[in-house]
């Protein structure tokens, strides 16, 4: 079959991210169907109305990989862009439509909904390779699990059983991305252990790990180097969530003879003597920790696996490492108060020489412990529509409250930020990146 795998995600704030998800579905698919990938990044709807005239797909999946950006301070909803490209693509094409993705998996029925395709896939992207087969030959659908069509659900989504291959975009696509940072993307892992209140990652990948052979990771990041990536990022939820599995991909990269940097998001446990050492030695500069608050409380409340004291010992290692080092802040969830918001940023004053970024206001998925909570304490129902972004609401202080203190402590300093910097930030990254700075570049705001 004649197949178009589109990311049509065009989000450049900080910067624009690689669709890896696209290259294990193309990596997947049998080398006997024609395909072809388009990137709204790389080209508009122009270069698109183009390829479809000429390469005329049978099917055309689409990656839905963000709802929304989760910023309550800056909400942008991305399933409305989505839903026009929907209706264009049935303008220009008589393909038959099929969506997935990490953002498509957390509410499957509702975005299939709401995007009126022919097709969902739900879980790992890699079984789109299944509908593409048996759509060739004409066989039953029922079987094959996540896919969503006219009938609703078929199978529950279960864990991809089979192997994972990547097939990386074309040279012109990549180049997008590598001329704006020279980021490329990789997974060294799929899953997560850990029971955050608030996170989709174990409902989108499962609560156990999946882990890929270290060679294999570091056979995967020097492919990306030969490929003229200039930075790697893992994609990890957690690079660390499993520490024997990341100390093995680190020396496999310095074993293997990477010699690009790369970064990582990490939870501040805490680590072993050498555990950042050793992360450094393997090109390692950046750790961006998924802090989220220095309140006893609010951790418990969020029932994170660690402590004030794990995240100074993560940051201080991390430091005397030589990392670049930056924390992520989650305020405004069950139990949050005055109090508790001000003894975090007394205890974030403690963290020298970092990036600090706040978002203020979460998210409420389905599926997670915040639902749960949220119904309980009345902030919603069972039946509140969550497609559009409802943002928990703690009874004792509001986020406007929250943000004013946030400010306030921040006394202008650069390196505290509130939300992702916005456009500003992004114009500023972008000129960085032209003149030939590579990596995601919070470091220039550490102080």
């Amino acid at each position: 079959m004649r197949v178009l795998l589109l990311s049509p995600n065009t989000l450049t704030v900080p910067y624009p991210v690689y669709p890896l998800g696209l290259d294990y579905v193309a990596g997947t698919l049998d080398p006997k169907h024609q395909v072809q990938r388009f990137d709204l990044n790389c080209a508009g709807l122009e270069g698109l109305a183009l390829l479809l005239q000429d390469f005329k797909p049978e099917v055309i999946g689409i990656a839905c990989r963000n709802i929304d950006n989760t910023e309550a301070g800056s909400p942008r909803f991305f399933l409305d862009q989505y839903r026009d490209l929907v209706q264009w693509l049935r303008r220009h094409s008589q393909a038959l439509l099929v969506c997935g993705g990490s953002g498509f998996t957390i509410m499957p029925e509702a975005v299939y909904a709401a995007l009126e395709v022919d097709y969902g896939i739900a879980g790992e992207g890699e079984r789109f390779a299944l509908l593409v087969d048996v759509l060739e030959r004409g066989g039953d659908l029922s079987g094959i699990p996540g896919l969503i069509g006219p009938g609703g659900l078929s199978r529950p989504a279960l864990p991809w059983p089979g192997a994972r291959k990547r097939s990386l975009a074309p040279a012109e696509q990549r180049d997008f991305y590598l001329e704006r940072g020279g980021m490329l993307s990789l997974q060294t892992k799929r899953g997560c252990s850990f029971r955050c209140i608030y996170c989709p990652y174990p409902h989108i990948e499962g609560r156990s790990h999946r882990l890929v052979p270290a060679e294999e990771v570091a056979a995967t990041a020097l492919a990306l180097e030969e490929a003229g990536a200039k930075y790697l990022f893992i994609t990890d939820s957690a690079f660390n969530s499993d520490l024997r599995h990341s100390l093995a991909v680190a020396r496999a990269f310095k074993a293997g003879g990477l010699t690009i940097p790369w970064g990582a998001f990490f939870a501040p446990l805490r680590p072993s003597e050498h555990y950042f050492a050793t992360m450094a030695e393997a090109g390692c500069r950046h750790v961006e920790f998924g802090t989220e608050s220095l309140s006893r409380t609010m951790l418990q409340s969020y029932r994170k696996p660690f402590s004030p004291e794990d995240v100074y010992a993560a940051h201080e290692s991390a430091k005397a490492a030589g990392l670049h080092v930056a924390h992520y802040f989650l305020l405004g969830g069950p139990g949050e108060s005055a109090a508790t918001v001000q003894e975090s940023l007394e205890r974030i004053e403690l963290l020298q020489a970092a990036a600090l970024f706040f978002f203020i206001g979460i998210r409420i998925y389905p599926g997670t412990g915040l639902h749960d909570i949220a119904v309980q304490r009345g902030k919603i129902d069972a039946r509140t529509d969550l497609l559009y972004p409802v943002f928990y609401s703690p009874s004792a202080i509001e986020r406007s409250e929250i943000e004013a203190m946030v400010l306030k402590q921040a006394r202008g300093r650069i390196n505290w930020l509130v939300g992702s910097g916005g456009e500003a930030a992004a114009t500023l990254v972008s000129r960085m990146h032209a003149r030939g700075r590579i990596g995601p570049l919070w470091e220039h705001l550490a102080r």
